[in-house]
C-alpha cells in the first residue's frame, strides 16, 4: 500500500517484544469515588479508563486490517502483541465498569453510546478498492494520533506522585498504572505501522490535529456525563471549580496538553520512542500487582 515512488521507510524497533500480559484485577471493595475526596478528578480517571478503552477497540480492529499490509516481519509482530494487549486493556476495563455500575454510576450506557459512534465513524463501513485503502491509511493516521496522547497520559500516570498521596484506591491505581505503562511501552506502533502503510506527512500534520480537536471535547462530555450521574448527594454543585482545583494540583493531567503536544508530534523528525521512559514502563509492569498475581 506504500507509496512505490517514495523512498524505502525501514521499521525502528525497540529492543523488547510486545505481549499480552495476564491480569487480574479485584474491584470488589472499590468506592465510588476511588480518589478520596476528588469527585471530578475520579470521574476525569473514569473516561481514561472506561471510555477511550472504545476507540483503543476500533485501533486494534483498523491494525487487525493492516496486518496483511505489513511485510515488516518484526512490524507484524508488534502489531500482534499491541492487539493482544488491546484486548486485555478491554476486558479489564470492563471489570471495572461493571463493578461501578452495581454500585451506583450509569456508566454501560454512555459507554454503549460511545461504542455506536465509534463504530459509526472510525469502522471500515465496507468499503472495497481504493477507497478501503485509503479509509485503512486516514483512520490508521488518526489513531497515530491518538496513540500519542494516550502515551503522554500513560507516562503522566507513571510518574505521578500525587494520586498515592491522596490515597487512591490500590486496586484503581494499580489499574491505571498498568495501562498507562502498557501505552508507553508500545507507544510506537500505531505510528511505525502508519509510517509503513503511508507515511504522508499531509496526512500525519491533518489527522494528527483532528485527533486533538477529537479527544478534547470527548474528555469534556465525557467527564460532564459521568459527574451529572454521580448519585452521591456529597459530590458538590460546581465540577468546574473542582476541574480548576484538581489541574492547579496536579490531580488530573491538564487540557492545555492537547495543545502543547501537537507541535512536538507534527515535527517532521518525530517518532513516539522519543517520548516518555520504556525503563519506567517496564519497571512497573514487571512489579504491577495485578500483573504479579
Amino acid at each position: 500500500m506504500a507509496d512505490d515512488s517514495a523512498p524505502p521507510r525501514t521499521y525502528r524497533e525497540e529492543a523488547h517484544a510486545i505481549h499480552a500480559r495476564d491480569v487480574h484485577f479485584d474491584f470488589s471493595g472499590v468506592p465510588m469515588h476511588y480518589i478520596p475526596g476528588e469527585v471530578l478528578a475520579t470521574h476525569v480517571t473514569n473516561v481514561m479508563h472506561l471510555v477511550l478503552p472504545e476507540g483503543e477497540r476500533a485501533m486494534a480492529a483498523c491494525l487487525a486490517e493492516a496486518l496483511p499490509h505489513i511485510d515488516d516481519e518484526r512490524l507484524r509482530e508488534e502489531v500482534t502483541g499491541f492487539i493482544g494487549q488491546e484486548s486485555m486493556h478491554a476486558g479489564s476495563h470492563e471489570g471495572a465498569r461493571r463493578h461501578l455500575q452495581s454500585i451506583g454510576l450509569d456508566v454501560e450506557s454512555y459507554v454503549t453510546k460511545v461504542a455506536w459512534l465509534v463504530d459509526r465513524v472510525l469502522g471500515d463501513h465496507g468499503l472495497t478498492g481504493r477507497a478501503e485503502q485509503e479509509w485503512l491509511k486516514e483512520r490508521m493516521g488518526l489513531f497515530a494520533g491518538m496513540e500519542h496522547f494516550t502515551a503522554v497520559i500513560g507516562e503522566w500516570l507513571l510518574e505521578s506522585k500525587v494520586l498515592e498521596e491522596l490515597g487512591m484506591d490500590p486496586t484503581m491505581l494499580d489499574l491505571v498504572r498498568w495501562h498507562g505503562a502498557e501505552e508507553v511501552e508500545h507507544r510506537s506502533v500505531v505510528f511505525d505501522a502508519y509510517m509503513h502503510v503511508d507515511g504522508g506527512y499531509a496526512r500525519r500534520v491533518r489527522t494528527g490535529l483532528l485527533a486533538s480537536g477529537l479527544l478534547l471535547p470527548l474528555f469534556v462530555v465525557s467527564t460532564a456525563y459521568l459527574y451529572r450521574k454521580d448519585p452521591s448527594p456529597a459530590k458538590g454543585r460546581f465540577w468546574g471549580q473542582q476541574f480548576l482545583s484538581a489541574t492547579v494540583r496536579g490531580v488530573i493531567p491538564s487540557f492545555t496538553t492537547f495543545f502543547t503536544e501537537m507541535p512536538r508530534y507534527l515535527r517532521p523528525g518525530f517518532h513516539p520512542s522519543q517520548l516518555g521512559s520504556m525503563d519506567n514502563a517496564l519497571r512497573y509492569l514487571a512489579h504491577s500487582p495485578a500483573a504479579r498475581g
